[in-house]
């Protein structure tokens, strides 16, 4: 695949992923946020666990009033946590407080710790996605402010008017991630901005095969076959998960591929064996000088069209000289 599947989007950067709630945590999430929008950043991702982090819908409110200008969004929601008609409500509320800079992401739900520690059905894959399905089709029609009649098979909304009319038109765009081919498919169908994420084992480890270039190049494939017409509308984002900044690229590289071998970090799977190349051409491990790691997005977009560039609070500072090389372009 190259670029000349499309037109190459502008780069956009978001941070986001992380929200702990301990020690004031949360007055801290407001200063990160701030400080995201002074370094550059077009956009800070709020993530959505019952453990220790703040409430995602709450955690928007104040960020809607706190900032001025950054977009705020949810990476991702948990579809199970919250029923549809009631997150169309949250959602279009904070869109109106945040002057229409809301960027709703949303997805199946991952962590089934999360959902037995707290009670809540953890349903086998096929019917996560198929309830995310149909909250999909809810949240577009009741966040253009209007009236929704859905009878689905775990959802039935009867006469529901969408309210209050969000500030975005038609609506706030929805981002919806994954990694799996039922995931990317679905994403394909309904979603504004994808997420394209790594694929997972059973247990919820990161599988080393997936963040390759060329495994990435096929997951973008696979939303371009789902997607049809709508390929050229959607805009594409991926996080980066590692950021080393260095004088030598190839060492390093070394270097990680060593530390997999043994073991670390624990939330990988290694299910292939990765060389250096593999790992300096991975769209989701930046590794090198600025320049470098500016040279290196610039390829994973021309590769792979994708243009929208995440990254964890925790590396927002060491990300910042590559946006300031990179905006606008």
């Amino acid at each position: 695949m190259s670029s000349d599947a499309r037109p190459l989007r502008r780069f956009r950067f978001a941070a986001g992923g992380e929200g702990n709630a301990e020690e004031g945590g949360a007055r801290r999430f407001v200063k990160l946020a701030q400080k995201a929008e002074e370094l550059g950043f077009d956009s800070f991702m709020i993530p959505d666990h019952l453990g220790n982090q703040v409430g995602p819908i709450a955690a928007l409110g104040a960020l809607a009033i706190a900032t001025d200008k950054i977009r705020l969004g949810t990476a991702v929601l948990a579809n199970g946590f919250r029923h549809p008609a009631v997150l169309a409500k949250d959602a279009a509320t904070i869109d109106v407080l945040s002057g229409g800079r809301l960027e709703l992401g949303i997805g199946a739900g991952w962590m089934k710790e999360e959902f037995d520690k707290g009670g809540i059905d953890y349903e086998r894959p096929a019917v996560r996605i198929a309830k995310l399905e149909e909250s999909l089709q809810i949240l577009d029609t009741l966040l253009r402010g209007q009236e929704c009649n859905f009878d689905g098979k775990y959802y039935q909304i009867k006469g529901l008017k969408g309210s209050p009319r969000p500030r975005q038109g038609p609506r706030p765009p929805i981002a919806v991630g994954g990694g799996g081919p039922k995931m990317l498919a679905l994403a394909a169908k309904y979603a504004d901005i994808i997420s394209v994420a790594t694929p997972t084992s059973k247990e919820g480890r990161l599988l080393l095969s997936g963040v390759t270039l060329e495994k990435t190049m096929e997951r973008v494939d696979r939303i371009r076959e789902a997607a049809g017409d709508r390929f050229d509308d959607i805009e594409l984002n991926w996080t980066i998960t590692t950021i080393v900044i260095t004088d030598d690229r190839e060492q390093t590289a070394e270097m990680a591929l060593a530390a997999l071998d043994q073991g670390f970090p624990p939330n990988i799977e290694v299910d292939a064996k990765l060389s250096v190349e593999d790992i300096l051409s991975s769209p989701y491990l930046a590794i090198g000088s600025f320049d470098e790691i500016a040279d290196q997005i610039r390829m994973v977009r021309e590769k792979t069209t994708m243009s929208y560039v995440g990254v964890f609070p925790t590396q927002m500072d060491a990300f910042a000289p590559i946006i300031s090389q990179l905006k606008g372009e």
